[in-house]
């Protein structure tokens, strides 16, 4: 089999690497592009005991999963690009938080900490509950539950993912990291109501915090000549994943990429949708843009 890119040709399809149960890593055969990929919510390995302790039948937890996120984005490496994705639930453990953001509603021995929204919404990096505000737990989980869920997923998550930026920063000189999301489709509706259009993507860069000027307009042109509706921003500006890892002052961008969830997935039922393989191809024609070599995008410190 040939994967052919608008970058490289590689006789084999892209390598996999699973070190831990934390996550796996689709690799090129070799980087060619300083872009790396990351899924951290497209996890769907659901244990036993996690759904033992949950109040929740699976199909509900995986209402908060930005459910084949990675399909999406597989094409990734056949462009020289890695792909990282999460194996652990979001409803179990969330990549796209700190690891303080502990919740002492759901953790026994937590304290409280100064107001955060996320914990406050129930969203802390244990979270509380799914989407709708529903409740994952009876009533809480022991610290000891928690730090093996961070020793176990959390800590080998970033740690591959800084290694990832880090290599990528070495060899080029800089990091794009596109991080890839889904959002539900009642959220943006309802975000913006009346005659307005809603975004279909929406890229979060934290208003500039996070990525330079010319990566931003690059992914936006991309999904755009998609076909796309794209706003910057708003109602999405990245969480913790963009903040940690966005430094354009050293050449580290990051974009946090949220996709309507209804362009290709039916949400009631967690499956793909029967066009799911044309809007996967449309996906790759977008990573195919804002990776070709043939653009001018100098990403230089700011």
């Amino acid at each position: 089999m040939i994967w052919q890119s608008a970058n490289a040709q590689y006789s084999l399809p892209p390598r996999r690497l699973h070190v831990t149960d934390a996550f796996d890593l689709f690799l090129p055969n070799l980087q060619t592009v300083p872009f790396v990929f990351s899924s951290p919510h497209s996890g769907r390995d659901y244990d036993s005991t996690f759904l033992g302790q949950s109040r929740l039948d699976t199909l509900t937890l995986r209402s908060s999963e930005d459910a084949f996120v990675d399909r999406l984005f597989a094409d990734a490496p056949a462009y020289g690009a890695p792909l990282l994705v999460a194996r652990a639930p979001r409803a179990f453990v969330d990549m796209n938080r700190a690891e303080d953001e502990l919740d002492p509603a759901v953790i026994e021995g937590v304290g409280h900490t100064p107001h955060n929204p996320r914990i406050a919404s129930g969203l802390g990096v244990v979270p509380r509950v799914v989407a709708g505000g529903r409740a994952i737990y009876h009533g809480r989980i022991t610290r000891a539950d928690a730090e093996t869920r961070m020793t176990r997923f959390w800590h080998p998550y970033h740690q591959r993912l800084r290694k990832l930026m880090f290599d990528t920063t070495e060899s080029f000189g800089k990091a794009v990291l596109i991080d890839c999301h889904s959002m539900p489709h009642e959220a943006i509706e309802s975000h913006h109501r009346g005659n307005v259009s809603h975004p279909e993507v929406v890229l979060g860069d934290r208003f500039g915090a996070a990525a330079g000027g010319e990566v931003i307009e690059r992914l936006e042109a991309a999904f755009k000549d998609a076909g796309l509706r794209v706003a910057r921003n708003t109602p999405f500006a990245g969480a913790y994943i963009t903040q940690a890892y966005g430094r354009p002052t050293r050449g580290q961008h990051v974009v946090q990429v949220e996709i309507d969830r209804a362009l290709y997935l039916d949400e009631a039922r967690v499956e793909p949708r029967p066009d799911f393989a044309a809007f996967q191809a449309l996906i790759s024609g977008v990573i195919a843009q804002i990776t070709a070599t043939d653009q001018n995008m100098p990403l230089a410190a700011e």
